[in-house]
């Protein structure tokens, strides 16, 4: 009995101890490679060297970020890596003051190629400002940089990150699958150009949840080759809205579809639930997409299709759009509108928006019915719907 014993003590022993190896992480202080929290010393190149580390590392491995003001120029954490890693951070990530130190790079921080990538916590800071002034003044700038983008990763989580005044795009999400964001917040003023809280493309399984924007160009733009996007809990402006599009920029496009959004909050942005494309040949199309429980709050176009997309009116095709729009869904939108017109389908005569349906929609402007406009739409209604349909 007592041979019985060892032998079950030795044994579960045994199983702990592979138990706790197979957890077992490796972490990397980027205080150790030499990085100096002070905002002014160029931490770039100890990042990377910590980066290096980890991606070695066959055990999964933490790059830990103490808090502090590190200042990083642009910056490639490439894969394939050993195992995955974890980029937690307690501090503030600044861009340097010279806007052509990352603007001409397309990008500030890029992780490429990573499958099991999480970056927990921290704050983005890329004194995008001073770029956005170089644009309006009609000077020679860099072509801009996009604060934290992630290409051909899968199994990403992007958790609790604080994005500030980026030069273009706060987060990019392209050619990936299964990723995960949560509890993250863009913030730029409402007048900077091109500062899309995030931009997915060419991705399948993006889920965004509990997430607030304020920017100067979509809250969320959704590009071609997008497939099932679930969005909920967002809040949304200033900003120019939840934008499909814009699409047909070229022939041969990929399609969207499978794109959800439910439990959000519209408020002060210049639009709400928006497809566009431009009025051009393409391959593309746009399919189930579903708009859900949704409040809008002074929106200039709450609801809104445009296949004549040309912003500025400079440069406009000319044509018609080939983009296919059809089965989207808009039940219980409600709040108010600060344009008369609330909902708007101004479709493609080539190819008309099919499988529209509106139920349940209530909004108003300035207390009064709002108004509709349908071009080129076919679809059904449900409910109460307010204004008046025109489907």
């Amino acid at each position: 009995m007592d041979n019985l014993i060892i032998s079950c003590i030795t044994v579960l022993l045994s199983s702990i101890f592979l138990f706790l190896q197979s957890n077992a992480t490796s972490t990397y202080n980027v205080l150790s490679f030499g990085a100096k929290p002070n905002g002014q010393t160029d931490a770039t190149q100890t990042f990377l060297k910590a980066w290096s580390a980890a991606c070695s590392s066959v055990q999964p491995a933490t790059i830990y970020v103490p808090r502090g003001r590190y200042l990083l120029k642009a910056a490639t954490f490439r894969g394939p890596c050993q195992n995955r890693i974890t980029v937690r951070i307690d501090g503030t990530l600044v861009a340097p003051l010279d806007y052509w130190a990352i603007g001409n790079s397309g990008y500030w921080l890029l992780f490429i190629q990573v499958n099991g990538i999480s970056v927990i916590g921290g704050n983005l800071d890329a004194k995008g400002a001073a770029f956005w002034a170089c644009r309006k003044s009609g000077n020679n700038c860099p072509v801009g940089a996009r604060s934290i983008t992630f290409n051909w990763a899968n199994d990403v989580v992007i958790s609790g990150l604080l994005s500030i005044n980026s030069q273009l795009t706060h987060i990019v999400i392209n050619s990936c699958n299964n990723v995960m964001v949560r509890k993250v917040r863009t913030i730029a003023p409402d007048q900077s150009p091109n500062t899309d809280g995030i931009h997915v493309q060419s991705s399948t399984g993006v889920t965004i949840i509990d997430s607030r924007f304020k920017t100067g160009d979509d809250c969320i733009s959704i590009g071609p080759g997008t497939r099932n996007l679930w969005m909920e809990n967002i809040l949304c402006g200033p900003g120019h809205g939840v934008s499909i599009g814009s699409l047909a920029r070229n022939y041969e496009e990929d399609g969207v579809q499978n794109v959800t959004l439910v439990y959000s909050i519209f408020t002060g942005s210049d639009n709400g639930l928006r497809i566009k494309s431009w009025a051009r040949s393409s391959t593309g199309f746009v399919t189930n997409i579903n708009y859900r429980n949704i409040v809008m709050k002074y929106v200039d176009n709450p609801i809104i299709i445009d296949q004549n997309y040309c912003p500025n009116k400079q440069d406009c095709p000319g044509e018609t759009s080939g983009v296919k729009i059809s089965q989207v869904t808009y039940e219980n939108i409600q709040g108010t509108s600060t344009t008369p017109v609330a909902m708007k389908f101004d479709c493609s005569p080539s190819n008309p928006c099919k499988g529209i349906q509106i139920k349940d929609i209530k909004l108003t402007h300035m207390n009064k019915k709002a108004q509709s406009f349908c071009k080129n739409v076919q679809g059904s209604k449900k409910g109460l719907i307010f204004p008046d349909s025109c489907i």
